[in-house]
């Protein structure tokens, strides 16, 4: 929620304006968010007496009942724009189809939109509601790791355009998110590593106590989904919740006097000057942890080549990455990949490097004088000390798979539908190559993409589905319109 207060100078020429914009959010831990016992969700509903959820379609195949009976029980009325959302189908098309389902919901201008799933999931609908008359509020519920402990911090809500993350997008704050951290309870475990990488990002660079708790319980976290599965010891369920907490905190200390990038040297941006190029250059996109967490590693082997970390610390955050089943190297990762991501970042950066490493561990610092001979030195060292380590630095699960993308069977009517939503919105500005490219109206070859969604009960693997579909062997891309499917991300 925002308040804005401005002044108004007259000047020799004409007029200076001052505006100042207060943003006011709140957040609520709150296991069991759709439990009917725990009324704070329907109570921010009360007055509209009726909700408008948008959730993925893995999300509500395993919660939808849950969620239709919590709000029959506060006699609210309930309409949900089921999606699937994947990291190369997070896109205006996506974006489209979630603004139709606003639109034919009537949707007041203060209604909150409810948001339930991912950090993808909650990046599109949020950024729906940032456009949808310049200005909806909206409530997030996410359902991930990722969408828990990272995406719930930031108020930076986007779609892809091209081949290039987040083009498109605003920054919008939530109304309130709730944390529920029984959702993991449902999530495999390959999505509960994906998600450990942003807390290390966090501890690593920030808070050293809750990079000791990572070290110390790894494996027990990763293993019984931050405490929540049943036989979890009260142990490991307690210093689960004080790392979740205190990470959550930590990002938001960061962040929230930086809301919206204005300054551009972030230390939560640890792992995040080269890792775009990691998720959607592979054929297979790897997932954002195992892209964040390569990014990490390479970029700690800067840090020690420089001095900056020591050799125990290295060693000691190379060696939690590799407990933890998180990548730190792929084959692709080569100097060209490594040349095209810095001049890439050094757009987004205002022309400097910026990269975020720890110094020492549990503190940061920036690095802009680095040289291109410099960068390609410390990936042929990373390269060589990756062959220590297990599966030569290659994480386990790495790449998006069908716990990512949750397809349907038969999409042509969702590819029908795409199409004449692309004619009725123009070109959409030519093309738009990712997924299911769109050519003046037109869907060929369709790709796939997503991250962290709930596995439905099968433990997230299809085989060969993935693969299939990366290689385009699947046409079209079901890339939801008025509340029909698109990718997934839980």
């Amino acid at each position: 929620m925002s308040d804005l207060t401005a002044s108004v100078l007259e000047t020799k020429n004409g007029f200076h304006v001052d505006g100042y914009e207060k943003i006011s959010y709140d957040f609520t831990f709150l296991d069991g968010v759709f439990d009917i016992k725990n009324r704070q969700l329907a109570e921010c509903y009360q007055k509209w007496g009726r909700v408008l959820a948008v959730t993925d379609m893995n999300v509500f195949n395993m919660y939808g009942e849950q969620i239709e009976r919590y709000f029959e029980h506060y006699n609210l009325n309930l309409k949900v724009h089921k999606t699937k959302i994947g990291e190369k189908a997070k896109t205006i098309p996506t974006f489209l189809s979630i603004v139709d389902s606003m639109t034919e919901f009537g949707i007041y201008r203060k209604e909150p939109v409810l948001v339930v799933g991912g950090g993808l999931v909650t990046d599109v609908a949020g950024f729906a509601c940032a456009a949808y008359r310049r200005n909806t509020n909206f409530i997030r519920v996410p359902t991930t790791v990722i969408g828990l402990i990272d995406a719930s911090v930031s108020i930076k809500v986007a779609v892809n355009y091209g081949n290039y993350k987040n083009r498109l997008g605003a920054y919008h704050a939530p109304m309130h998110t709730f944390l529920d951290f029984t959702f993991l309870r449902t999530l495999p475990v390959a999505q509960i590593r994906n998600g450990f990488a942003e807390l290390i990002k966090i501890s690593s660079c920030s808070h050293l106590p809750t990079f000791d708790l990572l070290d110390r319980y790894c494996e027990q976290i990763i293993d019984t989904a931050f405490g929540r599965l049943d036989g979890a010891s009260d142990e490991v369920r307690a210093a689960a919740d004080k790392i979740n907490r205190e990470g959550i905190h930590e990002m938001l200390k960061l962040e929230t006097p930086n809301l919206h990038e204005i300054g551009l040297d972030r230390v939560i941006a640890y792992g995040h000057t080269w890792s775009p190029m990691h998720e959607l250059v592979p054929e297979t996109p790897l997932r954002h942890g195992h892209a964040i967490s390569i990014d990490m590693a390479y970029s700690a082997t800067l840090a020690n080549n420089r001095g900056l970390l020591s050799d125990d610390e290295h060693h000691r955050l190379l060696n939690l990455f590799s407990r933890a089943g998180l990548s730190m190297d792929h084959p692709q990762f080569d100097e060209e990949i490594l040349d095209k991501g810095t001049a890439a970042i050094l757009k987004t950066r205002d022309g400097k490097l910026r990269a975020a490493v720890p110094n020492p561990l549990g503190s940061c610092t920036f690095l802009n004088d680095v040289s291109a001979e410099e960068l390609t030195a410390a990936l042929r060292r990373h390269k060589e000390l990756m062959k220590d380590y297990p599966r030569n630095g290659e994480g386990l699960e790495a790449f998006v798979d069908a716990s990512d993308t949750g397809y349907t069977e038969n999409n042509q009517k969702e590819v029908d539908a795409l199409e004449a939503a692309a004619a009725k919105a123009g070109s959409l500005n030519g093309s738009m190559n990712g997924n299911g490219v769109v050519h003046g109206g037109k869907i060929v070859n369709g790709h796939f993409g997503g991250m962290n969604g709930h596995a439905n009960g099968v433990n997230g693997h299809v085989n060969g589905i993935a693969e299939k579909l990366a290689k385009g062997s699947v046409e079209g891309l079901t890339n939801g319109v008025n509340g029909f499917t698109n990718g997934a991300k839980a």
